[in-house]
């Protein structure tokens, strides 16, 4: 039955683009052909393709309860050095970030808080902030796992953080035509790794112009490959992080991980895991 449940989300986005095609060819030839076994076969497609869209609904809503319990994460590297704070945490929920298209039921959002360096109040100041702005923008990122880069992309630019509510807005309407461009567009400049046991890490919002590698490069966990930025749907310079059973954003499905060595929270032992929302951790 997993497996089953599986395959459905994977069919999920093709499922609606091909609805949405039914739908609009069907209701347009219909009308075309007036009369005829054509027409009548050209007739069903609507509601075929109403039907898959209500289908793949259903099955955002419900299917997760059909999977079971996770499996055990994997452990990976931090992609981040020094103090961050989690959000959109796994660990308080699955998916994490409300969905599970794009590979991101288990994906986690890092923003940088170093103790010395204020990061610039939400609601404080314009509404559209500067990257700059930010302690988050320009810092390093590491690679989460061993393995060869399957994608490395650059070339988006990165747009100023939208710090007050009135903004907010904006960044949903913006991310609204986002999604309607494809998932290029709502991760931003991004990088894939793959590793030996075809598992694929992928770090999104990087800044543009950083990527330190390209397609087919061999890297080592930890190895720095880009800069965190702001680029694609982000409110603000952070890094998104997610492990994947697939190189495609269309159809992957996400895979539970957690950081290796960290502190999380006021603990003073380094352990495995994940910072809850609102949570800060510190990686060496």
């Amino acid at each position: 039955m997993r497996a089953i449940i599986l395959a459905l989300y994977r069919l999920r986005v093709p499922l609606f683009a091909v609805s949405i095609i039914a739908i609009f060819a069907g209701t347009v030839l219909g009308r075309l052909l007036s009369d005829g076994q054509l027409a009548w076969a050209v007739g069903r497609l609507p509601p075929a393709g109403l039907a898959g869209m209500v289908a793949g609904y259903l099955l955002a809503l419900f299917g997760a309860r059909l999977l079971g319990p996770p499996p055990e994460p994997i452990i990976v590297v931090s992609p981040v050095a020094g103090r961050w704070l989690g959000m959109n945490s796994p660990v308080d929920k699955v998916p994490s970030h409300g969905v599970r298209v794009y590979g991101q039921a288990h994906a986690i959002d890092l923003v940088h808080e170093p103790i010395e360096i204020p990061r610039p109040a939400f609601g404080g100041g314009p509404a559209m902030r500067r990257c700059s702005d930010y302690p988050a923008f320009g810092q390093p990122l590491r690679s989460m796992v061993a393995g060869t880069v399957v994608k490395a992309s650059d070339s988006q630019r990165d747009h100023r953080a939208r710090s007050n509510k009135w903004a907010l807005v904006y960044l949903m309407a913006e991310g609204a035509l986002r999604e309607l461009c494809g998932p290029r567009f709502v991760v931003g400049n991004h990088i894939i790794v793959r590793t030996e046991q075809g598992h694929y890490a992928l770090l999104a919002h990087l800044k543009q112009g950083s990527a330190l590698v390209r397609r087919g490069d061999t890297v080592e966990a930890g190895e720095v490959l880009a800069a965190c930025g702001n680029t694609g749907n982000s409110s603000e310079p952070h890094v998104h992080a997610q492990l994947m059973d697939g190189p495609s954003l269309w159809t992957a499905q996400g895979i539970p991980m957690a950081f290796a060595d960290i502190s999380i929270g006021a603990e003073q032992t380094v352990r495995d895991g994940l910072p809850g929302n609102g949570e800060h951790f510190t990686a060496s």
